[in-house]
């Protein structure tokens, strides 16, 4: 695990009381999709598969995440909130699950960066998906996030 993951992790068990409750973990960061997990155990409902909840929580840190890490990257300290997202529960998840995140369609680190540099603030859509084992998406989220440039 690279030194900018490791740190995200730490900095999300030890602020967020919930990710701690979940036990996640960090999977993987390569620079425009991050991987986030949990294990089912901590996170079920009462019909023994993964808790709605969990699901929508862990994809949101994923997209979350994501922004905070690039944003790391670019040399800029932010403060990122989700302004919206639109979740989508698709299929019950009866294991252990992972939250992968990626950059919306059409969206640009790019602009999001120059827009951010111009206006002290920029938005950016993010799309986040927890997959089953055969590889059909389980959950969806589409999010959008709000960066502000702390003084």
């Amino acid at each position: 695990m690279s030194d900018a993951l490791r740190t995200l992790e730490d900095t999300v068990l030890a602020q967020i009381p919930l990710a701690r409750a979940m036990q996640l973990r960090m999977q993987a960061y390569a620079g425009d999709r991050l991987t986030i997990a949990a294990p089912l155990g901590p996170n079920i409902n009462d019909k023994g598969c993964a808790f709605g909840g969990s699901l929508v929580s862990l994809l949101t840190l994923a997209g979350w995440g994501l922004v905070v890490l690039k944003l790391r990257t670019l040399g800029h300290e932010c403060d990122v909130y989700v302004q919206d997202s639109t979740v989508r529960y698709l299929a019950p998840v009866w294991e252990n699950f992972s939250a992968q995140a990626c950059l919306a369609a059409g969206e640009s680190w790019d602009t999001f960066a120059a827009t951010l540099a111009a206006r002290g603030r920029a938005r950016l859509t993010v799309d986040c998906r927890v997959a089953l084992a055969g590889g059909q998406d389980a959950c969806t989220l589409r999010a959008r996030f709000v960066a502000i440039a702390k003084p």
